[in-house]
C-alpha cells in the first residue's frame, strides 16, 4: 500500500473549524495526495448575536470580525499539511476562500492527532475510513484555531470542554443557559462536504456518492458533542 491521504477527513478537520456556521466544504483530491478544498462558512444570526456579545465583553472592537478570515488563514497555514490557506471576509460573521493541502494525509497529524486510516492499491483504488472522537476532536481544534475553541468553550461544547454529554443534554444545558433559540440553531444546523476522490467510488459509509464525488452532511450537534464518534468510509476502484 502507498500514500496516506484523505479529502473527506481534511474536510471532516475543517468542519471542526466552522461548527456553528452554515458551512460549505467542496474538496478535490488529485493522486499525489494533494488537495484544494472551497470552504465558505457564515455564522448562524441568534449565534452571531450571542458570539458578538462574547467578543464584546472580551473587549473587542465593534466592527471586528467574528470570524476572522486572515487570522485563521494564519493558524491554519503553521498546521501539518496545509499548503496554503486564504481566507477573507466577505461579511464580519463570514468567511470565503481555499484550503490547499500539500499531503492530506499528514494534515493536522501533530500531537498524535491522526485520525485517517487510508490504503491505495499500487495498481489502482483504494479505502479510507475516518474517526474522529472526543479527544482527537479537541486536539484537532485547539491546533487550528484558538479563537473558535475559546468560543466553542463559551458554547459548553464537549469538543472544547472535554466534558462528557450526550446530546440531548448538551442541549438541555445550552436550552437552560441561552434559551431555545440557540439550541435550536445548533440541532438544525449541518455541515456539508462535496469531496471528489481519485476514482470511481464504489462504496460509502456516512454519505453518498455518484461518480467520483461523495457528499456528506454532517449534523453540526454530532460534531459539538461526539458522543458517539464520527466514523466515515469511502471506497474506490
Amino acid at each position: 500500500m502507498s500514500k496516506i491521504f484523505s479529502a473527506f477527513s481534511a474536510a471532516l478537520a475543517l468542519s471542526l473549524l466552522f461548527t456553528s456556521c452554515a458551512t460549505r466544504i467542496i474538496g478535490t483530491l488529485q493522486a499525489d495526495g494533494r488537495a484544494d478544498m472551497s470552504v465558505y462558512a457564515a455564522l448562524e444570526p441568534r449565534m452571531s448575536a450571542l458570539i458578538t456579545g462574547f467578543a464584546a465583553a472580551a473587549g473587542m472592537a465593534p466592527g471586528t470580525p467574528i470570524l476572522d478570515g486572515p487570522a485563521i488563514s494564519a493558524s491554519m497555514a503553521g498546521a501539518p499539511g496545509i499548503a496554503s490557506a486564504a481566507l477573507v471576509n466577505t461579511t464580519p460573521i463570514s468567511i470565503d476562500g481555499l484550503v490547499r493541502s500539500s499531503n492530506v494525509g499528514e494534515m493536522l497529524s501533530a500531537g498524535g492527532t491522526d485520525f485517517i486510516t487510508f490504503e491505495q492499491g499500487d495498481s489502482g483504488g483504494g479505502r479510507f475510513a475516518a474517526r474522529l472522537d472526543r479527544t482527537s476532536g479537541g486536539a484537532v481544534l485547539s491546533l487550528i484555531s484558538p479563537d473558535i475553541s475559546n468560543y466553542l468553550a463559551a458554547l459548553m461544547a464537549p469538543v472544547a470542554t472535554g466534558e462528557a454529554l450526550t446530546r440531548e443534554e448538551y442541549l438541555f444545558l445550552v436550552r437552560s443557559v441561552y434559551g431555545a433559540g440557540i439550541a435550536d440553531e445548533i440541532s438544525a444546523a449541518k455541515i456539508i462536504a462535496w469531496m471528489d476522490f481519485p476514482g470511481p467510488i464504489q462504496s460509502v459509509r456516512g454519505g453518498t456518492f455518484s461518480g467520483r464525488r461523495a457528499e456528506f452532511a454532517i449534523p453540526l450537534l454530532d460534531i459539538l458533542v461526539l458522543d458517539i464518534p464520527l466514523s466515515y468510509e469511502v471506497v474506490w476502484r
